[in-house]
């Protein structure tokens, strides 16, 4: 295993560098540039070519990509022109909020799925079974930014019970208890949402698992055995069928951060996501780069994890 680990590790590297040159390329290829919009009209075309040359923007681009590539090797993201401070320091105060949203998210998600696929598995082809595979097909037909929307307008605007907007209430002290509660209070809403969009596809996951495993000779030993019916379905079903839902746990890492950038959009929620478009907009190129790479190294992380937990949790699997 630990072979294994280092060599897909090894593996990475090339694949970071292949990811450097798409990001890289997509983000030189954006209308404009950093200073687009950033600059008084008015001023001299002589200044606004001076600012250019100074921040080597007119250098080749081989040349400006070996140049971001040495910085982030040395740690150095660069710096915002719209936040006019380093990039490493907007990532880290914007990070902590994109990683609460995930963690909640992912709770609710195995909260709901667990719950809700092993009803559906212990009692298939019922009407709550029915109604669950319904919630579930609604779940995967609407769009992230719908529901987003549809949450907004029923638990904010309607009945009040959460805010719409912002990570935390507004005259709080960071660090003190009321801070961190006001800071889950906003987050509540958004992680519901992402989180129950998720949960649609490990819910039929567990289903489907469950009552396959139900029909597998060991259960019908079990049975014949004489042992509870509840024992079997915690015990040997249950047991069995949850490891697909738990090696899902990296690659669930890489689609929660993915899906957070348009749900922190629309809640205006001081996370990576909102960051990333709203330096889009900016053409904040050097914020968009880091984050974006950001962003790769995550879902590479997380499949990694993913093909970790597939030998660590169930014993029958051996990575040589």
């Amino acid at each position: 295993m630990l072979l294994y680990t280092l060599r897909r590790i090894l593996i990475m590297i090339p694949i970071l560098f292949l990811v450097s040159i798409v990001v890289f390329s997509l983000a030189f290829a954006m209308p404009g540039d950093a200073l687009s919009g950033q600059i008084d009209p008015t001023q001299s075309p002589e200044y606004i070519e001076e600012m250019r040359e100074e921040l080597g923007l007119n250098d080749p681009v081989h040349i400006q990509y070996g140049r971001w590539v040495a910085g982030i090797v040395q740690w150095d993201f660069g710096r915002s022109v719209v936040h006019r401070m380093d990039v490493s320091a907007i990532i880290g105060e914007r990070l902590p909020n994109t990683i609460l949203l995930s963690a909640m998210s992912l709770i609710i998600t195995y909260i709901l799925a667990f719950f809700m696929g092993r009803y559906a598995g212990r009692n298939p082809y019922t009407k709550g079974d029915y109604t669950i595979q319904g919630i579930n097909y609604l779940m995967l037909a609407i769009p992230s930014f719908v529901a987003a929307l549809f949450a907004i307008f029923i638990f904010s605007f309607q009945f009040g019970l959460f805010p719409s907007t912002g990570s935390v209430g507004s005259g709080m002290t960071p660090g003190t208890f009321e801070f961190w509660m006001s800071k889950l209070y906003h987050t509540f809403l958004p992680a519901l949402v992402l989180g129950a969009l998720v949960t649609a596809s490990y819910t039929q996951f567990l289903r489907n698992d469950i009552i396959e495993s139900a029909q597998k000779d060991y259960v019908r030993t079990a049975r014949a055995k004489g042992t509870p019916e509840s024992e079997i379905y915690n015990k040997h079903i249950l047991r069995n069928s949850i490891i697909p839902i738990v090696t899902l746990f990296g690659f669930d890492i890489a689609s929660i951060i993915g899906g957070a950038v348009i749900i922190e959009t629309i809640f205006s929620y001081r996370g990576i996501g909102e960051l990333l478009i709203s330096s889009i907009e900016r053409r904040d190129s050097a914020v968009v780069l880091s984050v974006t790479l950001m962003l790769s190294v995550a879902t590479l992380v997380g499949n990694l994890l993913a093909d970790l937990l597939y030998g660590i949790i169930d014993p029958r699997i051996r990575v040589e």
